[in-house]
């Protein structure tokens, strides 16, 4: 099981590959880089109509929750084919979804902590020696963190300070492998470049894809916009899952948390799945088969 484990081939080098094939077969897709990592890899983004008000999801925030990253590469793949087509994703026409709207995709806003879950130090390059001890205590698959030791869900600036204090309660005072939210708010180079994207270009609401539980969170504060409630119904009436609100660790200082705040708009986390972290790539395709349609349905709203 070891041995498979880091026989596993490098994920960035793929989704290179990947990127260059989707925008050689769909030349009208626009394929850029988002920002680079602490480990200067590209956050690859991908962009389909209009820029302005586009609904924006986010995957790969955790290393080791990485079947979002296979979700959002599916779904993209799956939108670009039927609008070179005409053709429709989960009985939704696709140029009819997209005429008035816009959508940005991250696969994977932590790209290295996707390649530590996937293959241990290797993929953490020349900081391997400094984090080996961080990512080996609980087993590299599990390794949530970027290369800094930081989650990246608990760096951002929407009561930090709170969730900071439980963490230093929890025992987590420095780099871990999961939920520390580092030495401060945008202290890492991905969070810094979600902020700085959305300054250029703000999305209509965001959607940040975790695993797992099948619930869909959509509150943070007294800033939560009232059209957010419908929407969420709207998406879980679609996907099956559970409408819920996160408490302790997880009850602040996330992505779609500093997008309420700050901007005052929709944002929501869907946590596909259920099981423990790293899903199975055998759930794959029945979890995309369930959110497919809520997928499409979000281009709509």
């Amino acid at each position: 099981m070891e041995e498979r484990f880091y026989q596993q081939p490098p994920y960035y080098q793929n989704t290179l590959r990947q990127a260059v094939r989707l925008q050689e077969q769909y030349p009208w897709l626009r394929v850029f880089s988002y920002g680079r990592s602490v480990l200067g890899r590209d956050i690859l983004a991908y962009g389909v109509g209009q820029r302005q008000d586009a609904v924006c999801y986010i995957g790969g925030v955790h290393g080791s929750e990485w079947l979002t990253v296979l979700l959002l590469y599916r779904f993209l793949g799956e939108l670009a084919a039927a609008l070179e087509e005409g053709g429709s994703v989960a009985q939704v026409d696709a140029r009819q979804a997209m005429e008035h709207s816009g959508l940005l995709v991250v696969p994977a806003l932590n790209p290295d902590g996707i390649e530590i879950s996937l293959r241990g130090p290797a993929g953490a390059l020349w900081k391997a020696g400094e984090i080996a001890p961080l990512i080996y205590a609980p087993r590299p698959q599990y390794w949530q963190s970027n290369a800094n030791g930081v989650d990246l869900n608990h760096n951002f600036p929407a009561g930090w300070e709170e969730i900071h204090q439980l963490e230093v309660e929890a025992g987590i005072t420095g780099p871990s492998h999961t939920r520390y939210g580092g030495p401060y708010p945008f202290s890492e180079p991905e969070t810094r470049a979600v902020r700085r994207r959305f300054a250029a270009c703000l999305p209509r609401y965001v959607v940040a894809f975790h695993s797992q539980g099948e619930v869909i969170y959509y509150q943070y504060g007294e800033h939560t916009p009232p059209q957010s409630e419908l929407m969420a119904q709207v998406l879980a009436a679609s996907s099956g899952y559970a409408l819920s609100q996160p408490e302790g660790l997880a009850g602040g200082a996330g992505l779609k948390d500093w997008f309420i705040e700050r901007h005052r708009r929709p944002g929501f986390t869907v946590e596909i799945g259920r099981g423990q972290n790293p899903l199975p790539v055998s759930d794959f395709e029945p979890i995309y088969q369930q959110l497919q349609e809520m997928l499409m349905l979000g281009l709509l709203l």
